[in-house]
């Protein structure tokens, strides 16, 4: 743990395959970023082992134990205070949050999406995808705002659609792309290079592509 670097809090539902990509990025000594606290609302989810086995603290908090939406979301938030989380980010994470939760990190909840966004919100993205034949798909890491996959875009990756591909496959090439941008739009928004215009985000001109994918932004140089 450094000083100085952003603390974040990574809220996770299922595997955790971005929260590895985050994790392998925070162990790395020039990451401005550091996973302080993961926390799930499944007690069986496999990404709690994973924050275990890299010494971060893992939390659950079961949303089936709890009355209300609001009393819920309250446990969480006394969760990621304790453990002096700056950011937050969503990675599976299968519960939407309020816009009460969201005034408690104001521009700091970042989510990301296996699709092209605005294309294709919500569930089964991949799914939709294929099922209107598009040729191009990809993902998106998005602040979020109260809607379902429609907050401002930070950066996006593009990936082939291949006339063979099933959901299962085209996921997967998705799902390769999503463990690059997640950690490469954390680094952009918690140092400052990407910044909130309203419902847009600005860039800073010193962010340029990397020449591995058609991702934007690309890698800061």
């Amino acid at each position: 743990m450094s000083a100085g670097r952003a603390r974040l809090g990574v809220l996770v539902s299922g595997g955790g395959s971005n929260l590895q990509a985050l994790l392998d990025a925070a162990g790395q000594a020039d990451y401005p970023a550091e996973v302080a606290c993961v926390l799930s609302n499944v007690p069986t989810a496999f990404a709690l082992e994973r924050a275990r086995k890299a010494g971060v603290r893992a939390e659950v908090v079961d949303h089936k134990g709890f009355g209300s939406k609001a009393d819920f979301e309250a446990a969480v938030l006394g969760v990621l205070a304790d453990a002096g989380v700056e950011w937050v980010c969503l990675a599976g994470f299968m519960r939407l949050v309020s816009a009460d939760f969201l005034r408690r990190f104001p521009g700091r909840v970042l989510n990301i999406h296996p699709s092209l966004l605005p294309a294709f919100p919500g569930l089964h993205a991949q799914r939709q995808a294929l099922e209107r034949g598009v040729k191009v798909a990809g993902c998106t890491v998005h602040y979020v705002d109260a809607g379902t996959d429609t907050g401002p875009i930070i950066a996006q990756a593009a990936v082939p659609v291949l006339p063979e591909d099933d959901e299962a496959s085209l996921s997967a090439r998705i799902l390769a792309e999503e463990h690059r941008l997640y950690p490469l739009a954390v680094r952009l928004a918690v140092t400052g290079a990407v910044t909130l215009d309203g419902a847009r985000t600005k860039v800073a001109a010193r962010v340029t592509g990397d020449g591995t994918a058609l991702r934007s932004p690309g890698a800061p140089k």
